[in-house]
């Protein structure tokens, strides 16, 4: 316990002893909330001009940590529930700061009062198959990096893994022969395995033959031959959606990112007839009832649905304008 706080040493030990330790929290738990402080640092830096090793954590008070979300949303587009995720991290960590430094409860208190924000919910985007052969073709596979990225883009679409579990997988984590799959490591640390197609397996087997630029076990890397960031994997769709909006101009109003991708291999599945528990159990899912959304989002299904009943039918009207002080009133 602590009489003058150092945010720094607060900060590391939160990682390193609570979650780490204590807590024994996800690597998806602790990747998703080291993301979180790491832009709240970055956004400090820029606020308070210093660096954040000299930080205090009476510089962290409820006013910096509101113009953070703000910031986040506004400058970055980032959604309201990304962006309650990162008040989630922040928040798990002054909980913990109010056990290491009680004389600053009534700060603390502050933070930890900043409400989450309420977000309507919305339709999950998929992309069709034309969609997704654009999106597949748009690598330029005579460059290392255009394989690699065929490779992922493929990968991620036929097994709809999350993100985190796309970017953290190594080279072992690849099996051949008879029963072709991969083995990753989902939300709570449980591991399940997902099958490879005949194609997917040829890709990736060509891939795996790729000369190494640097000594290392991940099965995707960046061009230091470490492990991709959320962000690098962002950009990499997001430059090929560009190149393949040229050839299928629908993906041009459309925001692909590693979650659509996810998305777009349920919906295969779902247009395929296959049961909502067998998806589930597909993706990772710890309640069938999480796979309900690609349900609302079947407009074919709904479509097949409303052509086997027999709806009343009405009668068209006439349109007559309303006066215009009551349609002033009704444009307020």
């Amino acid at each position: 316990m602590t009489t003058d706080p150092n945010f720094a040493v607060l900060l590391q030990t939160f990682f390193t002893q609570r979650l780490m330790k204590q807590r024994q929290a996800s690597p998806h738990t602790i990747s998703s909330y080291r993301d979180s402080f790491c832009l709240l640092l970055q956004f400090m830096r820029r606020r308070l001009r210093k660096e954040p090793s000299l930080f205090r954590l009476e510089d962290v008070d409820a006013p910096l940590i509101a113009a953070f979300l703000d910031d986040i949303e506004q400058n970055r587009s980032l959604s309201v529930r990304s962006r309650n995720q990162r008040l989630t991290a922040i928040r798990s960590f002054f909980r913990y700061a109010a056990l290491e430094a009680p004389a600053q409860a009534a700060q603390i208190q502050r933070v930890l009062a900043i409400p989450s924000k309420r977000h309507a919910s919305t339709e999950v985007t998929f992309l069709d198959q034309k969609e997704v052969a654009s999106l597949l073709a748009a690598p330029n596979q005579q460059a290392w990096s255009g394989r690699r990225d065929h490779a992922l883009i493929l990968l991620t679409v036929q097994t709809g893994a999350r993100l985190s579990e796309i970017i953290g997988l190594k080279r072992q984590d690849v099996v051949f022969g008879a029963g072709a799959h991969i083995r990753v490591i989902g939300k709570g640390r449980k591991e399940r395995c997902v099958p490879l197609t005949k194609r997917t397996a040829q890709v990736l087997k060509a891939w795996l033959r790729e000369p190494a630029k640097v000594d290392t076990d991940v099965l995707f890397p960046n061009a230091h031959g470490t492990q991709l960031s959320s962000d690098g994997m962002q950009y990499i769709l997001a430059k090929h959606t560009k190149v393949a909006a040229n050839d299928c101009s629908s993906l041009g109003d459309k925001r692909v990112t590693p979650h659509t991708l996810r998305h777009t291999c349920a919906m295969e599945m779902l247009h395929a007839g296959i049961d909502r528990a067998m998806i589930a159990l597909w993706l990772g899912h710890e309640s069938v009832e999480t796979t309900q959304i690609y349900l609302h989002a079947n407009l074919e299904l709904k479509e097949s649905i409303l052509a086997k009943t027999s709806m009343p039918e009405g009668k068209p009207g006439r349109y007559r304008p309303d006066d215009r002080l009551l349609e002033f009133l009704k444009d307020l």
